[in-house]
């Protein structure tokens, strides 16, 4: 199993190092445009191997495509990483052209890959990823919802004094501070729905909690967050490559579920050697749903931005 990160930066590095930490793929290939970092970081990542007990072999690269030949999955993690203040939306316009060179050029040499979109805005560059190549749709997934659950249930845990292991939890919509809709309705402690154990105004915290997140961490450190991302994806792809047909909230084009048309937003799917093999539709409440179609309006409307 040969995977692929393009991006070696403090999220793609994060993605290669859990990825060769799980011991599942052969090779892991890193690449980056700025002449020796990849190469630099598969060497220090490489040097962790008899440390952290894995076998895969991290090779870096600078922007040699034909390294990434006949990879299995790819991860793209390219582009501007937001600053302070800064919203993912404000990213398109350098992200986009950024995302549709790098989507092309690992379709080149690896046409029967499955993407993941990590880039921002991501869920746009989901969706850029889907009209500007041929792949089928199962093949292209967007990883927010991944992580935006894994910011739900720290959150849902330090709000119930309980281990994270306790905790279960599900964000859909998109991959924004304001997109998210954090499922507090199903949010659950060993099955048992969170509410039995906190305030109906702690619950909201948490969920208010979640949605910035992401502004929160890039507030703290000045630049957006890696080592949750990088697990995240981590995640999507042992799902993938070892087929174990996981449930996780993805990007995924939609044609009809949850009322939405032509739109990448987040879903639950399950995740096998196919990639999405199955899109989950969750009955949502009336005011689910509507947050929901305000968060699709949100994306849609980013959407609007692309040079298509």
């Amino acid at each position: 199993m040969k995977i692929t990160v393009v991006g070696a930066g403090a999220v793609g590095a994060s993605c290669a190092e859990y990825i060769a930490i799980k011991n599942f793929a052969s090779e892991v290939v890193l690449l980056d445009i700025k002449e020796g970092y990849a190469e630099g970081k598969a060497m220090d990542l490489m040097q962790t191997a008899s440390l952290n007990g894995f076998d895969t072999k991290i090779v870096g690269s600078t922007n040699d495509y034909s390294k990434t030949a006949d990879s299995d999955i790819a991860v793209i993690t390219s582009g501007i990483p937001r600053k302070p203040g800064m919203t993912r939306e404000e990213l398109i316009g350098i992200n986009a052209g950024i995302v549709k060179t790098v989507s092309s050029s690992l379709i080149e040499h690896s046409p029967n890959t499955i993407i993941i979109v990590v880039s921002n805005p991501m869920d746009t560059m989901t969706y850029l990823v889907h009209k500007t190549t041929n792949l089928p749709k199962h093949r292209i997934i967007g990883m927010g919802g991944a992580l935006d659950s894994a910011r739900f249930k720290y959150r849902l845990a330090e709000a119930l004094g309980a281990p994270i292991s306790d905790v279960d939890g599900i964000v859909l919509g998109g991959h924004s501070d304001t997109g998210m809709v954090p499922l507090t309705r199903l949010a659950t402690r060993n099955s048992v729905p969170v509410s039995e154990f906190i305030s109906e105004e702690r619950l909201a915290q948490v969920l208010e909690d979640t949605k910035v997140g992401g502004a929160t961490l890039t507030k703290l450190l000045g630049t957006s967050a890696w080592y949750a991302p990088g697990a995240a994806v981590s995640g999507l792809v042992q799902a993938i490559a070892c087929d174990q047909k996981k449930i996780f909230p993805c990007s995924t084009y939609l044609e009809g579920e949850y009322g939405l048309n032509d739109i990448c937003i987040g879903v639950p799917v399950v995740l096998g050697k196919n990639g999405i093999e199955k899109i989950v539709n969750i009955k949502l409440s009336d005011a689910e749903n509507e947050h929901m179609l305000k968060s699709a309006e949100g994306v849609s409307k980013t959407n609007g931005l692309l040079d298509l």
